[in-house]
């Protein structure tokens, strides 16, 4: 009898330990109300599935306008930002000698530190007080040719209705070996002030950027990617910004929602 006790123990510990947590559980499951129980079985069953119809709860995120509507600029950096800084933190060797930034140069003086020699920024209309040259790049009117070392052109092309113009006339801007640094909209709201000014036109791909550079770039002196996901897409377009995400989040890399395109192009 004693045998026969310790075989079935032996035999049946793994078992038993598992057939004792099976009852644990179905115990729990009975003494908890239903609705929690139906809960818990669509946390199991949907986990990493698409949730069923009604599941969805929305909370703060079920309106039909956003949080901040100037991409969240009155609550802090939004996420775009986020990406092109990081993007020219990466690259910020490139950002040396002769640089030419539109709008204003605050990315040059952010990320050029001692290594630049020169600033220019470009601005379309005369009447903005840092600009150094006025001049349209879709024409090319008023834009140097061979002059710089560097150009950082972040968010421009979305606003260029020509924008394979405007990327041959910058190119013609570039030194021999000179770097561009160029940043494109995947995912992002029309930027109403800017529309009004010069028209909000284009939204890019990882496959449309690489298409245009290489028209005008040998693929070896070509670097694109591509930054985002879901959530940080949806963020952004709430006006919720980069304090309120956490960096596994932000940093988190999905190919099929590119909020930002980055390019870095050396001219041969």
């Amino acid at each position: 009898m004693r045998q026969q006790v310790d075989q079935m123990a032996t035999s049946g510990s793994a078992g038993g330990a598992t057939s004792l947590a099976a009852r644990t559980k179905r115990a729990a499951f009975r003494m908890l109300p239903v609705p929690a129980v139906s809960v818990l079985r669509k946390l199991r069953h949907w986990r990493d599935e698409v949730p069923p119809l009604g599941y969805v709860r929305f909370g703060q995120m079920r309106r039909v306008t956003p949080l901040s509507p100037n991409f969240g600029w009155a609550r802090g950096l939004p996420i775009d930002r986020y990406y092109i800084e990081q993007f020219l933190g990466r690259h910020a060797r490139d950002i040396r000698g002769h640089v030419l930034e539109v709008e204003n140069n605050a990315y040059t003086r952010a990320f050029g530190s001692s290594r630049v020699t020169r600033s220019d920024v470009l601005h379309a209309r005369a009447g903005n007080p840092a600009a150094t040259i006025v001049g349209d790049l879709c024409t090319g009117e008023g834009i140097p040719r061979g002059a710089f070392d560097c150009m950082i052109l972040t968010q421009l092309f979305s606003f260029l209705y020509d924008f394979r113009a405007g990327l041959g006339h910058a190119v013609e801007a570039l030194k021999p070996g000179g770097v561009m640094l160029a940043t494109f909209a995947g995912i992002a709201q029309i930027s109403r002030d800017d529309a009004d000014q010069w028209g909000d036109f284009w939204r890019f791909t990882s496959y449309s950027a690489s298409r245009l550079f290489a028209e005008f770039f040998p693929a070896s002196n070509l670097s694109i990617g591509t930054c985002g996901n879901v959530l940080a897409a949806t963020a952004f377009l709430q006006g919720i910004v980069v304090g309120e995400l956490r960096a596994e989040e932000l940093d988190h890399h999905d190919r099929d929602y590119e909020m930002i395109i980055t390019v870095r192009a050396v001219k041969p």
